[in-house]
């Protein structure tokens, strides 16, 4: 792709068979070249875009250094026809290992058609350890989109395994943004551009409401080359500020016009890293243009006080009107009796005369020294909490074992909320706190594990049905997933194009975006490698799956931190978490309930 830019196309047709195992076709419509061009070009360290070593320098072409031809031609079967202007036949060279099988003349349109099939076909110890055709597909996309979108004037399409994913007309780059990604994103992007002596910077950065954990859309270009620049994205994130969280990402889409004698290219093997001889400078300047464009598009958040209880509409007086006879003027109410140098008086409390009993021991529980509203019963544990007392009197992470007798606790039992976040109950060996959201978390992870693995799921219609738009890479993992999704209790079909029809979502999720989950499960599924294990069968690659989907899912409908919960709420939430086969983690790891020793607690009195 990146040859056919260099060679002036206006159409590039990107071809992928089983997600390039089988084959990897590029079609464009360039200056092509001649029959001595194009056997020259899959020779090592052949090139016709530079012609001294001093064009190493200032380069402007996508390629300079003749070895990516050569290296495909080793490990393939590759197969090229093209021709110039200048020539009424075209050439047709066969390749196959690195050796030359063919050259014939050939009748093939101007520009060039390169075709490589069976990769690593005579290195099988490398082929074995290429991915699954989802991930390999999706690395393919990813390329695909770096050149599509610095080159918003070319005409692109993408098809894989003869269905076409995506068709780009030429158009302008905000629209082959929207193309690519969706029209949700291309609404939340604001312009940016700003010229100076350094560099000419312009694109597009996100809202802040565009603003999320994981999944940001974040692409730098210098010179309509692709790169990846951690010192400039931290620019970028610096420019919010407090905007957004800390943890959050924006999407950005950065345009930068530079002296190529200002910069390198090549320091790094795939020419993603490139050097820059200015880089405090233009990083100072990338902070200023976002923080520029945040404030002329009033991104900025701005602070009304006092609107509780404002009228929305104040009536104008109109002479014309028909107006009241008459108006009652309002008569204050006074307290002729009040004093303020008067002592008040209060009504103190009587003291109950038989205030002992409140300390003494429960009857339920003879040898505690806890008041009755503590409750009797307490759950069964084996043996004694671990940990040491710390400088805060605090002991050790301890929970609670299964010991002789297995059960929940007994309604008898008071359960108090600290902070919108613990549930604070008693135990035998002291106080046990639980966090509610991840006891959520793990109570939900293990209702959708059920219905993933065979019991039906419920799900709830949708009033109106739901279009959901994914960019091309997500809708090949959409389409790879959809029977999960099915048995999570959506209700989901293909439109074409990446576009879907939401007719029903997991019974429960009333008010959660439905867009919003499904990014959050796709992105969850491509951010932590769900293919990438070393035994790749195809249980274990379901199983993966299935953990990802639930526990993305439960954490996305689990309660809130500082959600308030009634006694019923934090009894019901508490039973349920100690019927889990797991209640003392959640599915990733973390610590659910933790226990403050008693014995600790009498230290802080003594």
């Amino acid at each position: 792709m990146e040859n056919a830019v260099d060679a002036g196309a206006h159409r590039i047709d990107v071809v992928v068979v089983d997600a390039g195992r089988t084959s990897i076709q590029v079609i464009d419509d360039g200056k092509g070249m001649s029959e001595t061009d194009a056997r020259l070009a899959f020779e090592r360290h052949a090139t016709s875009k530079i012609t001294q070593a001093t064009d190493l320098l200032s380069l402007t072409t996508m390629g300079f250094r003749g070895e990516a031809l050569p290296s495909i031609a080793a490990v393939a079967q590759v197969v090229l026809r093209t021709r110039n202007a200048e020539s009424d036949l075209g050439t047709c060279l066969t390749i196959e290992g690195g050796r030359v099988i063919s050259q014939e003349v050939d009748n093939c349109p101007v520009g060039a058609n390169f075709m490589v099939q069976n990769l690593f076909y005579n290195v099988p110890a490398r082929r074995k350890f290429l991915k699954s055709n989802q991930t390999e597909l999706s690395n393919i996309i990813q390329e695909f989109e770096r050149v599509a979108l610095v080159n918003p004037d070319i005409h692109f399409t993408f098809t894989h395994n003869e269905q076409q994913m995506t068709a780009l007309l030429p158009e302008s780059s905000k629209q082959r943004i929207s193309n690519l990604f969706g029209k949700r994103l291309g609404e939340q992007l604001l312009a940016l551009s700003v010229d100076t002596t350094l560099c000419r910077l312009n694109g597009f950065v996100g809202s802040p409401d565009s603003a999320r954990r994981k999944g940001a859309r974040q692409f730098f270009f210098v010179n309509g080359r692709y790169m990846r620049h951690p010192y400039f994205h931290k620019a970028v994130q610096e420019a919010y500020g407090e905007l957004i969280p800390a943890t959050d990402q924006v999407p950005y889409f950065l345009y930068m016009q530079v002296d190529p004698s200002a910069i390198d290219v090549n320091i790094h093997p795939t020419k993603t890293e490139i050097k820059f001889e200015n880089e405090s400078a233009i990083w100072q300047i990338i902070m200023a243009a976002v923080k520029e464009t945040l404030g002329r598009f009033n991104a900025v958040p701005t602070i009304d006080f006092d609107t509780e209880g404002r009228p929305t509409d104040i009536p104008v007086y109109n002479p014309s009107s028909d107006r009241p006879s008459s108006v009652s003027i309002p008569q204050p109410k006074l307290d002729t009796d009040y004093n303020p140098f008067r002592t008040p008086s209060f009504e103190r409390p009587s003291v109950p005369k038989d205030w002992q009993s409140l300390y003494s021991p429960s009857p339920s529980n003879p040898s505690s020294s806890q008041p009755e509203g503590w409750g009797g019963k307490s759950l069964p544990f084996n043996g004694e909490p671990e940990g040491t007392l710390d400088s805060e009197g605090w002991g050790g992470n301890s929970l609670p074992l299964k010991g002789e007798s297995e059960g929940v606790p007994d309604r008898s039992i008071h359960h108090y909320q600290y902070r919108g976040q613990y549930i604070v109950t008693e135990v035998r060996s002291g106080l046990m706190f639980i966090d509610q959201h991840r006891a959520h978390v793990r109570i939900l992870y293990n209702r959708y594990r059920e219905q993933l693995s065979g019991r039906p799921a419920t799900s709830q219609r949708l009033l109106f049905p739901e279009a959901v738009q994914f960019p091309m890479s997500d809708a090949a993992l959409v389409e790879e997933i959809q029977d999960e999704l099915h048995a999570l209790g959506f209700d989901i079909s293909s439109l074409g194009g990446g576009s879907y029809s939401l007719q029903g979502m997991p019974a429960g999720f009333e008010g959660v975006d439905p867009h919003r989950l499904l990014t959050d499960i796709i992105e969850n599924l491509k951010t932590r490698g769900r293919l990438e294990h070393v035994d790749n069968s195809a249980a274990s690659i379901g199983e993966d799956l299935h953990h990802r989907m639930a526990l993305t899912m439960a954490r996305s409908s689990a309660i809130p931190v500082g959600s308030a919960l009634s006694v019923q709420e934090m009894e019901n939430l508490v039973d349920e978490l100690f019927q889990q086969a797991e209640p003392n983690f959640t599915p990733d790891g973390r610590i659910i309930v933790v226990i403050f020793p008693h014995d600790n607690l009498e230290k802080l009195f003594k």
